[in-house]
């Protein structure tokens, strides 16, 4: 357009001839959006909202590549049995697990087989074998998920700490940490047992695999928060004005729910074989308290004449662990990303 042209339109815009030209610019919502996210608690919620969309995709894709994995499958399958005969043993098992019954002994003083009455035949004091498998399973898969969820919990809050702040925080906790482990866990583990938890309980034997089993999970924590502090979405939230607490449990936590799933079905299956382990010593579960590992140790003495004593509980500590470390592997393939990009 000529000068002379340009002249001629604006007398004409003056005169209103010509309707003036409309602003190019966003429309109101999306101004505002922007304005909203150009904000601290704009971006933040932003960036809230978008990692909520990627994990509710993600656990979808997970929860696929995990049912495409057949012996995680059969993993999950048993656990559910197990825990639902563990859930309802007062109401399936056929007998008291306490109860002595005369006509399980035999007059030689031997246990009986199986029968009609006893399926699993008994013990070596006349007590339903079938009854205490079930009760017992209740004290492993107690144990189990308390003692591993207790030692992860400190796991977790520890790894956190000494990854986020580093410093001497991490000084501290890391150094405990390499102490702790320098102990041989089993070892440990009868020593409090024998000496400070003497006193025997299921809920002293929790404390004490809690406290030689938090060491693991810390450092693997510790190890990821390491690298996840250092990305772009945590300088954002910093730049945000987010306070550590926020940073913590709303943007790091989340990204560490992978190896922690996976780590709770492995840590489960490594606790309850170490129950096992301490009551079959004689330091775990006390009698008359049904447990797996305590049923092996009386029954060893009777394996040549009364295998079932030592075959029965074993065959449940291996199809426990054995479902458990399933799911875990099973666990592990699905979360992870170079499988996923397969």
């Amino acid at each position: 357009m000529s000068d002379d042209e340009r002249r001629e339109a604006d007398e004409l815009r003056r005169d209103g001839a010509i309707a003036p030209e409309p602003e190019m610019g966003l429309h109101p919502s999306a101004a505002a959006a922007g304005a909203s996210l150009s904000s601290g608690e704009g971006a933040a919620g932003y960036f809230g909202e978008t990692l909520m969309i990627e994990q509710q995709s993600l656990g979808g894709e997970v929860w696929r590549r995990f049912r495409r994995d057949k012996f995680a499958m059969v993993g999950l399958a048993a656990i559910i049995i197990i825990i639902l005969l563990a859930v309802f043993a007062p109401w399936i098992a056929p007998h008291d697990p306490l109860t002595q019954y005369n006509d399980g002994i035999t007059m030689q003083g031997m246990p009986v087989g199986s029968s009609a009455k006893f399926p699993l035949g008994t013990d070596t004091l006349g007590r339903d074998m079938l009854s205490r498998i079930l009760y017992g399973a209740r004290v492993s898969l107690f144990i189990g998920i308390v003692a591993n969820g207790f030692a992860l919990l400190l796991g977790v809050v520890f790894g956190l700490s000494a990854g986020y702040f580093k410093g001497g925080t991490e000084t501290l906790i890391m150094r405990m940490t390499d102490v702790m482990m320098a102990f041989p866990i089993l070892l440990l583990a009868i020593a409090l047992s024998t000496t400070v938890f003497s006193k025997g309980g299921v809920w002293l034997l929790v404390v004490v695999i809690t406290i030689v089993y938090w060491t693991p999970m810390t450092r693997v924590i510790h190890g990821e928060v390491l690298s996840i502090r250092e990305k772009e979405f945590v300088d954002a939230a910093r730049l945000t004005g987010a306070t550590n607490r926020r940073i913590l449990f709303r943007h790091i936590l989340p990204h560490l729910v992978a190896p922690i799933i996976v780590y709770t079905s492995l840590g489960i299956a490594t606790t309850i074989v170490f129950e096992a382990t301490l009551s079959y010593i004689g330091v775990g579960v006390q009698p008359p308290t049904p447990s797996w590992g305590q049923m092996i140790s009386m029954g060893q003495d009777y394996y040549y004449t009364a295998p079932q004593l030592v075959i029965y509980p074993g065959l449940a500590i291996v199809i426990t662990v054995l479902a458990f470390n399933l799911v875990g592997d099973g666990l592990r393939d699905a979360f992870d990303p170079q499988q996923r990009r397969r």
